[in-house]
């Protein structure tokens, strides 16, 4: 068999399971696991160990952020007490090795205290789920066989259910064979989601990137990329995209409503449905011209 032939051949799943969900049941999440479960099945190897400071800090966050302060002012005092008691003049002295410790400990307590300021004052930023401003469209290229229709939605069902993903757009061959889930809504009276423009997409320095280099493109917080203007179809508060390649002849668009909410396995798992994509489409569609897109 040769090496590519993996990937070109036709792939047999099951349309009403996750594919990610069928390769993780697939194969064992724990090696050690397996290897020290006994006879009747049960996991007899060393149990995982919880990280309880870091437990512990997480649930009690705005008072270990305030703690340099309650140490700085502790010393502080403690510093005036002992200033107090000892008999030392309440002049220093720098001559008095009692007034330089006592300088050094003032110093300390109050970049304790700055610290805890900084430490109240800087807090990350939370992030939740945002609506998609626009309207809900399906859009398939009708000349499609139903082999590959049932592929492609299919994969929107999938990705859809178990990620962030709330826009697929698929450009194959120069031509806009998907799109479907949420789009930007058209400023003409009829209020129609905005279509793709594969022309205008391929001129675009996100699209040139990524068949250039032929590697998935993560945009995880696309707000902070100027190249959002290339995906005018899109809704205008779509959080993170990705941008992966189908082979070297197109493209599959993803947008979410998270930022940063496409995890690393997520991104590895839509890596591998663009490759199984890739060969269902050339397979099927190696002599079948594209139409223009048209709505169902």
């Amino acid at each position: 068999m040769e090496a590519g032939s993996f990937l070109r051949s036709p792939i047999s799943v099951t349309h009403n399971q996750p594919l990610r969900r069928r390769i993780e049941s697939g194969f064992p999440r724990f090696v050690g696991a397996s290897i020290a479960a006994n006879s009747d099945g049960r996991y007899r190897g060393p149990k995982p160990r919880r990280d309880w400071v870091a437990d512990w800090v997480s649930k009690n966050d705005d008072f270990v952020r305030s703690l340099p302060i309650y140490v700085g002012g502790a010393s502080l005092l403690a510093v005036l007490f002992n200033r107090t008691v000892s008999g030392v003049a309440p002049v220093a002295d720098a001559s008095s090795s009692q007034s330089r410790a006592d300088l050094l400990t003032l110093g300390l307590a109050v970049t304790n205290i700055l610290s805890g300021l900084v430490w109240l004052s800087i807090r990350p930023k939370s992030i939740s789920m945002i609506s998609p401003e626009g309207i809900e469209c399906q859009r398939i290229n009708p000349q499609l066989p139903t082999p590959v229709v049932s592929e492609l939605l299919w994969i929107w069902e999938s990705i859809s259910d178990v990620t962030c993903c709330r826009s697929l757009v698929v450009v194959y061959d120069s031509s806009c064979i998907l799109q479907i889930g949420f789009a930007a809504k058209s400023s003409d009276s009829d209020g129609e989601a905005v279509s793709v423009d594969t022309s205008t997409l391929k001129q675009g320095s996100l699209y040139q990137g990524v068949m250039k280099s032929g590697a998935q493109n993560y945009l995880a917080n696309l707000s902070l990329y100027p190249g959002r203007s290339e995906l005018p179809f899109l809704p205008s508060n779509t959080q993170a995209v990705i941008l992966q390649p189908l082979g070297d002849r197109g493209i599959a668009i993803i947008g979410g409503d998270t930022i940063r909410g496409f995890t690393t396995s997520d991104q590895a798992w839509i890596s591998l449905i663009g490759e199984k994509l890739d060969a269902t489409l050339a397979n099927y569609l190696e002599n079948f011209p594209f139409a223009v897109v048209d709505k169902v």
